[in-house]
């Protein structure tokens, strides 16, 4: 399935996850890239045109909106329904990972 869909399935790509978690505050792309590089010690980085084709999708979906500002940087902030979104992502995540954990240990116990 194209990575395209994910957000209509209510699933959020790594970028997409952090670029939301980085808009819960009112931040402009770079300082969207600076946050998530950051947040995860250097794990994460997401380049200028991957994180302006992944905020196009994000306000099309209506998961962000961008602020009114002075012309220069264009600041954005998460939506109530990206809020919604994210924190179901994170609910099926932490899902994901539970899975993983009940069989590794199950093979460590074999």
């Amino acid at each position: 399935m194209p990575r395209n869909d994910t957000i209509e399935l209510g699933e959020l790509t790594d970028s997409a996850f952090y670029i939301l978690l980085a808009l819960t505050e009112a931040r402009h792309g770079y300082l969207v890239m600076q946050f998530v590089e950051e947040l995860t010690n250097g794990r994460m980085q997401i380049g200028p045109a991957s994180m302006y084709t992944v905020i196009k999708k994000l306000v099309k979906a209506s998961l962000i909106e961008p602020l009114e500002g002075d012309g220069k940087k264009k600041s954005y902030l998460i939506t109530e329904a990206g809020l919604k979104l994210l924190k179901e992502d994170v609910l099926r995540r932490q899902a994901m990972v539970e899975d993983a954990h009940f069989i590794l240990e199950g093979e460590n116990n074999s």
